[in-house]
């Protein structure tokens, strides 16, 4: 098979790779049908996460199962199936109280950007539709298997109610999926932190109600001014830097909520500056299995549209230029078709 295979900072490869095997019987083999590059994979990518030796990269899919191992009858050869990025058994404690993230048996996904994909913990793990979905689907079913379910764990984790007004932190793929999530919870007022005209006007169509082009104090100065001087009553952090995290906690209005979903990157908080706040803070790897059969379904019913966030689509062959796309911010999320 062919995949994409990060070197080096700045090096991402379209490589031959050893096919994929069912190495335990709870595995299964899929066809990939999209795949894509996400944010988080551009840390590596900046120098900023140790790479290490060359490894295949990915953690986002959609597929048609191709084969399954013996202890695997969720899913079937032949059916179209939504994982998570994070794998799960969906059977143990931390599975059973919604966290499937922290599943006892968790494996990350990493090898995704390839035409075959193998995935573990398949029986808890992946999720088939009724029948193949058309093609015009596969980008939001797609956005489901990471920055739609982690837009929906952020909105979640901050407490989003109806009439609530909510601050958007982050206005990459996760960020504006999290505008999606805030609007089907029924928040009155989504603010969107935005600095770039394109991902405003998207932010705007998915249901950003006003646009914060300011960042560190001066956006937190500009929330406040928003909300008379009171702040939100839930944030939503989607981005994973120390600037990033603070701009959420001092958004937030007492007895308001910060749902923390960017992989945090120097990243402090001080325990006096939150104690005093009377601010929660949750975060963390998004469940997705947790809501991947509803949003699915919103998906198909055509009731959320989170696919609209590929604006570059390329053959996986071209992945390198995905990466350069993304990290020049000439993309906010680029689509690979195997």
């Amino acid at each position: 098979m062919r995949g994409a295979v990060i070197h080096a900072p700045g090096d991402v490869r379209f490589e031959t790779l050893v096919d994929p095997k069912i190495l335990h019987p709870t595995d299964a083999i899929i066809r990939t049908a999209v795949t894509c590059v996400c944010g988080s994979d551009l840390w590596p990518y900046r120098g900023l996460e140790p790479i290490g030796d060359p490894h295949p990269m990915g953690h986002e899919y959609v597929g048609v199962v191709e084969e399954v191992g013996s202890e695997v009858t969720s899913v079937k050869p032949g059916q179209f199936v939504v994982g998570s990025f994070a794998t799960s058994d969906n059977t143990c404690p931390n599975c059973r109280n919604g966290f499937q993230s922290n599943c006892l048996h968790r494996e990350f996904m990493s090898t995704c950007q390839a035409d075959h994909v193998r995935i573990p913990n398949a029986q808890g793990t992946l999720v088939a539709t009724d029948e193949r979905p058309d093609e015009a689907f596969w980008p939001g079913l797609l956005a489901v298997s990471d920055v739609m379910g982690t837009g929906w764990w952020a909105a979640d984790a901050a407490e989003v109610k109806p009439g609530s007004t909510v601050v958007v932190v982050g206005d990459g793929a996760v960020g504006l999926c999290g505008v999606i999530a805030a609007k089907e919870m029924g928040a009155e007022r989504i603010i969107a932190m935005s600095r770039h005209a394109s991902r405003q006007r998207l932010a705007r169509e998915f249901g950003a109600t006003e646009i914060v082009t300011e960042r560190g104090d001066e956006g937190i100065e500009r929330i406040n001014e928003l909300t008379g001087g009171i702040g939100a009553d839930a944030v939503l952090e989607c981005v994973g830097t120390a600037q990033g995290m603070q701009q959420a906690l001092r958004s937030a209005r007492p007895g308001g909520t910060v749902g923390f979903v960017g992989v945090p990157h120097e990243v402090a908080v001080d325990g006096q500056e939150l104690f005093f706040s009377h601010v929660g803070l949750r975060g963390g790897p998004a469940p997705v299995r947790r809501y991947l059969p509803d949003l699915i379904g919103r998906v198909l019913d055509g009731r959320i549209d989170p696919g609209k966030v590929f604006d570059l689509t390329l053959p996986l062959e071209q992945v390198a230029e995905g990466y350069r796309a993304m990290d020049e911010r000439r993309a906010v999320k680029a689509l690979l078709t195997p």
